[in-house]
């Protein structure tokens, strides 16, 4: 072996080494931190519970703490609130002794798990063993875990985002984005023809890969614009489009250019999925979803798996994003198509509250209003 290649990959290895340890410590710290905030929490709930302390109180110690340790951060009030909602959240076990990764029992000294075991169903309990603790729950920060606890009132839901968070890295903004966005309840709910179209082996991961219905709250159409001022408002802003779409799209182009006997066809957005490892096309509407729309996504599709699709890749599959849908007239649609595809929604911004609803005028008035 060369002396350069050598001590390549040498360098390789030390590289490995550092990047292994840096995670390590940092996964150590932040278990740290939430064991940390949880004995903090409990403290908290036992002496605020015994001596019937107000939120006056907390505020005092949160004051008192920056007198005592000054430049102190990370115990506001807010923040000691939140230690406390996470102790209250989690101090019943919901998980076996055999758990590794234990926090302290305060009346016996002993470590015991931050969990116990709640009646809330088999299948959620054994979820919540010590690999679920040791990779999924303590990969997450603080941060994620308040938003949880706020955003989510079911375990079950919880922790499905959990365990997406964790196993795709998400951030808190994207954690936040996937729960507004409403993703645990719309998962597996796109109306598809998968299971006809595609091998059984990946069927089921293109059923959860893609929505019902998509948040592009990072956009702003009116009524009046047309499928490529729509197009070109998420090309602007293709990365936030793409976190939207979820694990593991990467954009191709946009109107990718398709050819049969020198007569051009335009596809409007084109990706790949590696989890999938098959092209994804994806076709705007701006309104409801029509019938005739399918017969011109599954030409596309032909045209993509015979033209773009590599040997070792598998079919390409199809979505189209409109407004609005029957989800009895995309069933007929799709019945004779041979070619993998669904249809999903969008909406926009957050729907307004019912009791604003009848103060404000609608979009198309306020604009006329303008």
């Amino acid at each position: 072996m060369k002396p350069e290649k050598t001590y390549l990959q040498f360098v390789q290895t030390v590289k490995k080494q550092i990047l292994q340890s840096r995670y390590q410590a940092a996964k150590l710290v932040n278990n740290e931190l939430l064991l940390l905030y949880y004995n903090i929490g409990h403290s908290l709930h036992e002496k605020m519970t015994a001596a019937s302390w107000g939120d006056k109180v907390l505020q005092q110690i949160a004051v008192d703490l920056q007198k005592e340790l000054p430049g102190l951060r990370g115990f506001s009030y807010r923040s000691l609130k939140n230690m406390r909602q996470f102790y209250d959240c989690y101090q019943m076990p919901i998980i076996g002794q055999s758990v590794t990764a234990q926090l302290p029992n305060h009346s016996t000294g002993k470590r015991r798990s931050a969990f116990s075991k709640k009646k809330i169903g088999q299948s959620l309990t054994a979820q919540l063993d010590s690999s679920f603790i040791n990779t999924v729950f303590t990969a997450l920060s603080f941060t994620h875990h308040i938003l949880l606890i706020n955003k989510c009132k079911e375990m079950e839901e919880r922790i499905y985002y959990m365990h997406q968070a964790a196993s795709n890295h998400w951030t808190v903004h994207l954690l936040q984005h996937h729960i507004e966005s409403n993703l645990y309840h719309k998962k597996g709910k796109l109306p598809n023809n998968f299971r006809k179209a595609l091998p059984k082996t990946i069927a089921a991961h293109a059923l959860n890969t893609f929505k019902d219905e998509y948040l592009l709250d990072f956009i702003n159409i009116t009524p009046d614009d047309d499928e490529r001022v729509f197009e070109n408002k998420i090309i602007n802003n293709i990365r936030q489009f793409i976190l939207s779409l979820g694990t593991g799209f990467s954009f191709m182009g946009t109107q990718y250019r398709l050819v049969v006997d020198e007569e051009e066809f335009f596809t409007d957005l084109l990706f790949f999925n590696r989890v999938l490892q098959c092209l994804v096309a994806i076709e705007l509407k701006r309104g409801r979803f029509k019938p005739e729309y399918a017969g011109k996504l599954n030409f596309y599709l032909n045209l993509l798996d015979d033209q773009v699709k590599l040997p070792h890749e598998h079919n390409s599959i199809g979505i189209i994003l409109c407004k609005e849908k029957n989800n009895k007239v995309v069933e007929y649609a799709f019945k004779s198509m041979h070619k993998a595809m669904g249809v999903a929604t969008y909406k926009t911004s957050k729907q307004l509250p019912s009791r604003l609803k009848k103060i404000l005028p609608d979009a198309a008035a306020l604009k006329k209003l303008l």
